[in-house]
């Protein structure tokens, strides 16, 4: 799955773009192919999950609310995930 964050360069959403970047590159790893950022102009503040729309201001912005309605959209993991890894390397919950 490919994210993309078009996010309006005059009105300064880059920082907010690469936060919720970042938030979703840890969140899902590997698990996405990528998130991509596209500069935009006119207010325009925007999240894509395959071309669909997952956020668009100016609805109240909520990454939690973002990251959970990707998560939706992705299979369920395989393989070993962060809990499993920690469990494996020694790491007591």
């Amino acid at each position: 799955m490919n994210i993309e964050i078009e996010y309006c360069v005059p009105c300064g959403y880059l920082p907010r773009a690469t936060e919720a970047q970042t938030r979703i590159l840890e969140e899902f790893g590997n698990r996405i192919d990528g998130v991509t950022l596209k500069t935009g102009r006119k207010g325009v503040f925007t999240f894509r999950a395959d071309g669909d729309e997952v956020y668009s201001k100016p609805t109240e912005f909520d990454i939690d609310a973002i990251v959970a309605s990707i998560a939706g959209r992705l299979p369920a993991p395989d393989g070993v995930q962060a809990q499993g890894r920690d469990l494996l390397m020694g790491k007591k919950h």
